[in-house]
């Protein structure tokens, strides 16, 4: 496959795309009467996705490819609401990796790349230092790519933090407004720090394997804080704190903010960077983009990550949108998911990319629901296993299955997709 069919042409003027489906800041989409019959086909889906306290919403983009593998999209939305919090939970990993590639790239300093050895000095409160150390094992050196491989492949937040604090908090947000992402909000670590220790991040420096500097940087702060588009967010009828429960709703007003659609599109420009104006792609180099579609796609063991080589990392570990948790099922090979989850605070979400070779499809799937019956915030009650992965793996199965049969004037050609070498 030529490189430019993966990445496809400019979008034609007929598809109806994520701009084009009423997906604002202020404005909640027309529900598609595809998807909705696609979800009242099984019952499970029915009952969740139709109940007002589940907070679903859903995102389906069919691809359709012309004769020359060129791919248009055609998004079909379920209850999407951009005015409709819910906790993006580690959805912002990947535009933090994806925005720490590109300013690696930006950088421009001879020597300093994904695999440079990096530290991390602590220059406020609630900063912690990563000392220069040249560990024997390479898959445990502190490097911007095995932090994105850590952040991807399990959703590691210490590796999150690391990212974050590479890029400072103005810099990620401007960034990510620049890109058509205005309403973005990544300013938390995941980490117990306040609103304003978010705003300071630490000094970041770069080293030969002997220990001399190659690059440096001071520690940066944002000297005016980001306010949440929403304005003020209150959930639940009360919340943990402490050991015990607090009478009042919990207070997400400075939590991170991530639309079910700005995260959609951000994927989608990873894996078709020519789907989206030139001035809204990431400034990233061919091999970057193959690096980050290669570990949203690959699980734990397919990697060769040593780090997560034990048991723990079942085969279709993080694949919600399908297998939903499940260690008794092994991943098929033939279905290639791209993809990044959310799960905190009852919460729970799944952005993917599905590539079928054995039925010669694919398409975007995104869903977010909320699981919490008694209403309690962080008291760790929550119904992932019973309600909320089971909802995701019925609902991307049905879509998948739908899929397949769907036709289609020319199937795609995928191989380009799948790298016959790991891209370290």
């Amino acid at each position: 496959m030529a490189a430019a069919s993966l990445a496809g042409n400019a979008l034609p003027k007929l598809q109806r795309t994520l701009s084009q489906v009423n997906i604002t800041a202020n404005s909640k989409s027309e529900d598609s009467a595809l998807l909705d019959s696609l979800i009242r086909t099984h019952p499970l889906l029915t009952r969740i996705a139709t109940n007002p306290k589940y907070e679903v919403q859903v995102i389906y983009t069919q691809i359709n490819r012309d004769a020359k593998n060129h791919p248009s999209f055609i998004s079909h939305t379920y209850h999407l609401n951009p005015r409709q919090y819910f906790n993006p939970a580690s959805l912002v990993k990947l535009p933090v990796a994806a925005l720490s590639l590109e300013k690696l790239n930006a950088l421009s300093k001879p020597g300093v790349t994904r695999r440079t050895i990096m530290a991390h000095g602590a220059a406020y409160r609630c900063q912690t230092p990563v000392r220069f150390a040249v560990p024997p094992d390479s898959d445990q050196t502190a490097t911007v790519g095995n932090y994105i491989k850590r952040m991807l492949l399990v959703s590691d937040n210490l590796a999150y933090n690391r990212l974050y604090e590479f890029l400072g908090q103005r810099p990620l947000n401007s960034r990510l407004a620049q890109l058509g992402y205005p309403s973005a909000r990544i300013t938390r670590r995941f980490a117990p720090c306040d609103t304003a220790a978010n705003r300071y991040t630490n000094p970041i420096s770069f080293h030969t394997l002997q220990g001399d500097t190659i690059y440096k940087e001071s520690a940066k702060v944002n000297p005016q804080p980001f306010f949440n588009p929403l304005g003020r967010i209150l959930k639940g009828k009360s919340y943990q704190a402490g050991g015990r429960i607090i009478h009042e709703p919990y207070d997400f007003t400075t939590a991170n903010y991530l639309s079910l659609a700005d995260i959609t599109s951000l994927l989608q420009s990873i894996i078709f960077p020519n789907s989206v104006p030139e001035h809204q792609r990431l400034s990233l180099q061919p091999t970057d983009y193959a690096f980050l579609r290669q570990y949203l796609h690959m699980t734990p063991h397919q990697s060769g990550y040593r780090p997560y080589a034990s048991t723990r990392y079942f085969g279709a570990y993080k694949k919600y949108l399908y297998y939903g948790r499940s260690e008794e099922s092994p991943a098929q090979s033939d279905l290639h998911i791209y993809n990044v989850v959310g799960m905190s605070h009852g919460y729970l979400a799944d952005v993917a990319y599905f590539a079928d070779s054995l039925h010669q499809s694919e398409f975007l799937l995104s869903a977010v629901l909320y699981v919490n019956h008694d209403g309690i915030i962080n008291d760790g009650a929550y119904e992932y296993e019973s309600i909320g992965l089971p909802f995701l793996a019925q609902l991307g199965q049905s879509i998948q299955r739908y899929e397949a049969q769907r036709p289609r004037q020319f199937h795609p050609n995928l191989t380009e997709l799948f790298a016959p070498e790991p891209i370290r």
